[in-house]
C-alpha cells in the first residue's frame, strides 16, 4: 500500500515522530473525544500534545472517488487549516496529512493537529445558560461568523460541537476544527444567515444572533431573525425526519 503525506513546515524536522505514530497509531497514544465515528488519539511531542484524527475507510464509491477525483478529508483538513491560518481565523495548528492507497483504492487517512485546550465549546452554550457571560459569549461568536462571511468562509460543518471558545483577558476567541467541509467563496444574505441553522434549537438564542448579526452587518433584524428561525426550524424538522426513520429501519433490522 502507498502512503502520501505532507507536513508542515514548522513540523519538518519532527517527520521521524511523526512517521512513527502514524505506522503505530493503533498501539500508541491516549484515546480523545467520542470515537464513533472517526478514531481520535493524543500524543506527546515535547512540550506539545498533538490531536490525530484516523478517518475511516469510506464506502468502495468514495475509495474510487478519493483515488483518483476528490481531495481526501485529511488533505482538505490540512490544507483548509493552512487556509484559515493565513486569514486570520483561528483553529488549532495544522501540522501533517498522511494517506493510504492502492493502485485503485483508497485507504485510510489522518490528520494530525496541535490540540488545543478550551473552556468550552458552543455546545455548552445550548445546554448550560447560567454559564458565566452567557451572552457575552453569544454576542462574541456571532461576531467571529460574520467575519468568517466577510472573509469568504462558508463553514459547511457549522454546528455546536466545530467551535472551540477560550478566554482570553475579558474576552473570547474562537477556533473551527472539523475542517473537511468548507467553501471559499463570496457569501449572499441568504447562505450567511443560513449558515446559523445547525447550532440552536432555542429561540432566545437565534434572537441574541440575529440581533448581534444586524450590528455588525446593518441589516434589517426582523428579516435577520425571521430567516434565521425558518432555516433552523426547518433543519430540525429535517434532521428529526432522518432520525425518525433511521430507528424505523434499524426497528425493522432487529426484527428480523
Amino acid at each position: 500500500m502507498n502512503r502520501t503525506k505532507q507536513i508542515h513546515d514548522s513540523f519538518k524536522q519532527n517527520e521521524a515522530f511523526l512517521d512513527d505514530i502514524i505506522t503505530n497509531y493503533d498501539t500508541k497514544g491516549e484515546d480523545f473525544g467520542n470515537q464513533d465515528r472517526n478514531s481520535l488519539k493524543l500524543f506527546q511531542l515535547d512540550d506539545k500534545t498533538l490531536n490525530v484524527k484516523s478517518f475511516r475507510v469510506p464506502n468502495l464509491i468514495n475509495q474510487i472517488a478519493y483515488r483518483f477525483f476528490r481531495k481526501s478529508k485529511a488533505q482538505r483538513s490540512f490544507e483548509y487549516g493552512k487556509w484559515l491560518q493565513s486569514l486570520d481565523v483561528g483553529t488549532p495548528q495544522p501540522v501533517a496529512y498522511y494517506e493510504f492507497k492502492t493502485p485503485f483504492l483508497f485507504n485510510k487517512s489522518y490528520y494530525v493537529s496541535e490540540q488545543l485546550d478550551c473552556e468550552l465549546t458552543y455546545r455548552e452554550l445550548t445546554t448550560d445558560f447560567e454559564y458565566p457571560d452567557h451572552e457575552k459569549i453569544l454576542r462574541a461568536f456571532t461576531r467571529f461568523t460574520y467575519k468568517l462571511h466577510q472573509k469568504s468562509v462558508h463553514f459547511l460543518d457549522h454546528s455546536p460541537g466545530n467551535t472551540l471558545i477560550k478566554k482570553v483577558g475579558d474576552g473570547y476567541e474562537f477556533f473551527l476544527v472539523d475542517l473537511n467541509r468548507m467553501e471559499f467563496i463570496p457569501l449572499d444574505f441568504e447562505t450567511r444567515i443560513k449558515n446559523f441553522a445547525k447550532l440552536t434549537t432555542h429561540k432566545f438564542m437565534v434572537e441574541i444572533m440575529s440581533d448581534e448579526y444586524a450590528k455588525a452587518s446593518g441589516e434589517n433584524y426582523d428579516n435577520i431573525f425571521n430567516l434565521m428561525w425558518t432555516y433552523t426550524e426547518e433543519f430540525q424538522d429535517r434532521y428529526h425526519r432522518k432520525k425518525r426513520l433511521k430507528n424505523k429501519i434499524l426497528f425493522w433490522r432487529r426484527s428480523k
